[in-house]
């Protein structure tokens, strides 16, 4: 893949090459009957600070796979990372490295925090492998929980006593602590309502600026998607299928699979909703047996045979737009005819702007 943009080369603090992790499923009685499963295949991208990466896609589709595999929680299997200017994983091994530097927080608070401990615990847990003093362990405790806007009224009680805003809170202090450069969101407020919702982004995108943070964000809510990132990478079948800047990702999609997930997405005016007409026909492909060629294939209204036995590549196809489609140029200027039929429709610009006009 040509290497992805990023703001410069002296701020850039997340480099990743092919990254690929895979598993070894079992097929069959015999010791040998394995098979190796892709689950995410030939990622790369850069990012730099204070520049959040959202990542979209269907569920299935790899993106909570490779924030593990960023976190070196399910390490790669193969590819390179690299991580403020060092190595962190290459050649199928995990390097050195202090932990606290990417931290993960994750979707659901309720299972993500020990109720058995107290919040000033829970925030401190990740300080222990670092082995500092009792008393900048406390300094940067009552710091992360400042910054989150958790008051001393609650450092002494456990997740069971806190409402969902305030537990997604403490597990953004649990993750701030040890003073990460990169943070891991993993949906972070699918499970909150929408007036935290949007407190909770509106908290993550002060404290980016604050501390010059730099993001990777997973969501299936194209709004918030297009409210907190500067780029968005779109995944299918646990690989990049476009990559580039937010907006441009969502009002002027290149691939085909990028417009008819917009076009699938409800927009705010009723009258002018189609959702039958925007289903996304078939179904996900099996990663067991994924398809031939590019796996958006058997799906893609302008599939060709070219597409059932070539993988198109992450190619550059225009300033800092990045695509993985054959005809990509061809559909973008109306120049490819569609050569199955289906229900899904083709996402018009304005449209888009329609859809993304209810942002937060």
């Amino acid at each position: 893949m040509q290497s992805a943009p990023y703001s410069t080369e002296s701020n850039l603090v997340l480099r990743v090459k092919d990254l690929k992790k895979s598993v070894v499923l079992k097929t069959g009685s015999s010791v040998s009957a394995k098979k190796e499963i892709d689950l995410v295949s030939g990622v790369s991208f850069e990012l730099g600070q204070r520049e959040t990466l959202g990542v979209v896609g269907e569920s299935g589709s790899g993106k909570t796979t490779l924030l593990r595999a960023l976190a070196m929680i399910a390490p790669p299997s193969s590819g390179r990372v690299e991580l403020n200017g060092n190595v962190i994983f290459d050649n199928g091994k995990v390097q050195k490295f202090r932990r606290g530097q990417v931290q993960m927080i994750f979707q659901d608070p309720d299972s993500s925090l020990n109720p058995t401990m107290k919040v000033k615990s829970i925030v401190a847990e990740p300080l222990v492998p670092m082995k500092l003093g009792k008393e900048e362990v406390r300094d940067r405790v009552d710091h992360a929980l400042e910054n989150v806007g958790i008051g001393e009224g609650l450092v002494e009680k456990y997740p069971t006593q806190l409402s969902g805003g305030q537990k997604q809170r403490v597990s953004i202090a649990r993750a701030l602590a040890p003073s990460p450069s990169l943070l891991l969101l993993d949906e972070p407020t699918s499970a909150l309502d929408a007036a935290v919702q949007s407190q909770v982004l509106n908290l993550l995108r002060d404290l980016q600026s604050k501390l010059n943070l730099a993001f990777i964000f997973v969501t299936h809510n194209i709004f918030v998607a297009r409210y907190m990132s500067n780029r968005i990478a779109v995944f299918y079948s646990g690989q990049i299928k476009e990559l580039g800047p937010a907006e441009k990702v969502l009002i002027e999609p290149l691939h085909p699979y990028t417009s008819t997930l917009m076009a699938a997405f409800p927009i705010p005016d009723p009258n002018a909703r189609n959702i039958l007409k925007s289903e996304i026909i078939g179904e996900a492909p099996s990663i067991i047996n994924p398809p031939t060629g590019c796996t958006f294939h058997p799906r893609c209204l302008y599939v060709e045979n070219k597409c059932l036995t070539e993988v198109p590549e992450l190619r550059n196809i225009g300033g800092d737009r990045y695509t993985a489609c054959h005809f990509a140029e061809e559909i973008a200027s109306g120049n490819k005819s569609v050569t199955r039929a289906g229900p899904t429709v083709e996402i018009s610009p304005t449209q888009s702007k329609d859809q993304i006009s209810g942002l937060p």
